[in-house]
């Protein structure tokens, strides 16, 4: 067997066991996506497509070459050999190496399709269920909100009944519900409108009790001034008795 077809059974067996590293039944494709975002795999990814595009023109190349071997030593029934017995052994040998070749060449190239079909698929594979995970987790925390919710609603229809009230009917709630709508929209314009007058006076009363402080403040000193005259009233009073 000649170099070129040396390496490429070589890379052929690399494809094999490739091939069946990938077909290994436990390990996740999860696994596998990591590895294929590994550093490293990432660094040979970065040129891969171009050497993928090398690999595959020189494995049609070498079967080409394969397949015009074939076809040459393929004529040896239309050539007269009874001159020379031995040139029929030496065709035959020829030809099986052809098609050894033929066959090598054609496998290595579907291998090598095949290998990047297969890392393809395990990766997308893995993204579908890392995403598929995620909306089973959202699933299921709605599903738990909306039982939660029921749970609350049928509590309150509860109470609702014990205290008397009566509840609408599955037919008429629509319209109960935008009727209430409608006055709990008017009722938040009456209690806006009641906040800001109540801001307003809330303001006037800050202002008046600001006022009215000022106010006790001048009573405190005047009270002080009128207390220190009339301190001073008696004291003149008790120098004029004596």
């Amino acid at each position: 067997m000649s170099l070129q077809w040396t390496a490429v059974a070589t890379f052929l067996y690399v494809e094999v066991f490739l091939v069946l590293l990938l077909c290994i039944p436990f390990v996740s494709p999860k696994r596998w996506n990591r590895i294929f975002k590994s550093r490293i795999v990432q660094t040979i990814a970065l040129y891969g497509n171009t050497w993928f595009m090398v690999a595959i023109a020189i494995l049609v190349f070498l079967l080409i070459d394969a397949f015009r071997e074939v076809r040459k030593y393929s004529v040896s029934d239309s050539v007269d050999v009874t001159n020379n017995p031995t040139a029929i052994e030496h065709i035959h040998m020829k030809l099986f190496r052809a098609q050894r070749n033929e066959y090598i060449a054609g496998f290595a190239l579907l291998l090598c399709l095949l290998l990047r079909r297969l890392a393809t698929l395990l990766s997308q594979q893995a993204t579908l269920l890392a995403t598929n995970e995620a909306f089973k987790k959202q699933a299921e925390g709605a599903s738990t909100a909306a039982k939660k919710y029921m749970e609350e609603n049928e509590l309150l229809q509860e109470k609702l009944r014990q205290a008397g009230i009566e509840l609408p009917e599955a037919g008429k709630q629509g319209v109960g519900l935008q009727e209430e709508n409608k006055t709990l929209k008017e009722e938040v314009k009456t209690l806006k409108t009641e906040l800001e007058s109540t801001k307003k006076a809330l303001q006037k009363s800050d202002s008046d009790v600001c006022a009215m402080k000022k106010q006790a403040e001048n009573l405190t000193v005047e009270y002080d001034r009128l207390l220190e005259e009339h301190s001073k009233l008696l004291a003149s009073s008790d120098k004029k008795s004596d």
